[in-house]
């Protein structure tokens, strides 16, 4: 069985949500998201407490059963607090800055990358070697704070690049030379 299928979601004071079948809407201070739920899975609410079933134990549906449910919570999560990912830039050089909506990064190509920042998601630079991607779609600011490093990953041999903060690089030897 499921552990965290099984497990009910409790809707905190503040947030709004509605079920349509298998659309559910959740509107709460920080904005609304919506989300379709597999055709084999059910959803009920009995007050403020959600609950996700599957029909039998069929691999599909096991599956299924605790991935919805945590989809469901982390909908909840994000229109109560708001995700976010904080990535560093390592590098003589290297660094970001905000123009407007537009993520401005400087990582020594020949001309700077610019990213402009989708419908719900919002960038931070505090400082030049330090962005911040934020938004209430979990998926959606870590799909971007993955994109962003892709654009410079980090370097194994000096650890220049951009990576998470809470990313360790594992940093290899150079050329050993002669004896």
């Amino acid at each position: 069985m499921s552990r965290i299928g099984n497990k009910p979601i409790t809707v905190p004071a503040g947030v709004e949500v509605k079920l349509d079948g298998q659309h559910i809407t959740v509107k709460g201070p920080k904005g609304t998201l919506e989300r379709d739920i597999h055709k084999n899975i059910s959803v009920a609410m009995d007050g403020n407490v959600i609950t996700v079933t599957r029909p039998n134990d069929e691999a599909e549906n096991r599956s299924l059963h605790g991935l919805t449910r945590t989809l469901i919570n982390n909908m909840i999560e994000g229109v109560l607090n708001e995700y976010k990912r904080e990535l560093e830039i390592n590098g003589v050089g290297y660094r970001a800055q905000l123009k407007g909506k537009t993520l401005v990064l400087t990582l020594g190509y020949s001309h700077p990358v610019e990213m402009v920042a989708p419908e719900g998601i919002t960038f931070e630079v505090p400082s030049p070697n330090q962005i911040i991607v934020k938004g209430i779609d979990k998926e959606q600011v870590g799909q971007m704070a993955a994109v962003i490093r892709t654009k410079r990953p980090p370097e194994v041999y000096r650890g220049k690049g951009i990576k998470y903060v809470e990313e360790h690089i594992r940093r290899k030897e150079g050329k050993a030379g002669k004896k």
